[in-house]
């Protein structure tokens, strides 16, 4: 399979799981104030740090902004997905520059994955990046400070949720491409 084939494939797949099941999913702690779910995991911004080292920042907010803007048209939110994905998009190639041991050029053909990272850089990545696009999404969608216990609460459930989906993802995922080489 082509790597285009591939990414498009796997855009494809984050996207169902998460229109499908996990937006229907609602995860409830022991109070609903305001009548929201506390948490709910957005799995789709993992296809945006999977995609390769070399990919420009101009085709990552491209792609940042198509990803956030099919969301959005799945979940009637006009234009926070697609925010918070373009702001992740461009933040990529700052937080893997700072984490990297090397040069992102030395990095060639290659994709941020457990592989080439290892698991504490690729979970630092992904954490913060995550953190950032739940922080971003859950603020514009409540768009109030009057309750930010419950604001700071539905952020880092959310992110721990999401960041374990990332990590059995990876685990499936990384499973089967290491047994087919």
């Amino acid at each position: 399979m082509s790597q285009y084939a591939r990414y498009l494939a796997q855009f494809f797949l984050l996207l169902l799981f998460q229109v499908l099941i996990l937006n229907n999913v609602g995860l409830f702690w022991w109070s609903q104030p305001a009548g929201f779910p506390v948490f709910t995991p957005y799995l789709y911004p993992l296809f945006i740090l999977l995609l390769p080292f070399e990919a420009p920042v101009w085709l990552l907010l491209i792609i940042g902004f198509a990803c956030g803007c099919t969301v959005d048209a799945f979940m009637n939110t006009p234009g926070m997905h697609a925010f918070a994905m373009v702001l992740i998009a461009y933040l990529r190639t700052n937080v893997l520059s700072a984490l990297l041991p090397k040069n992102m050029k030395e990095y060639n053909q290659l994709s941020p994955s457990v592989k080439t990272m290892g698991w504490p850089p690729f979970l630092t990545y992904s954490a913060f990046l995550i953190l950032i696009h739940h922080s971003v999404f859950f603020m514009i969608e409540l768009w109030s400070f009057n309750n930010i216990g419950y604001l700071i609460l539905k952020i880092f459930a959310s992110t721990l949720t999401t960041m374990l989906l990332i990590a059995v993802y990876l685990l499936l995922f990384s499973q089967k491409a290491n047994t087919q080489r």
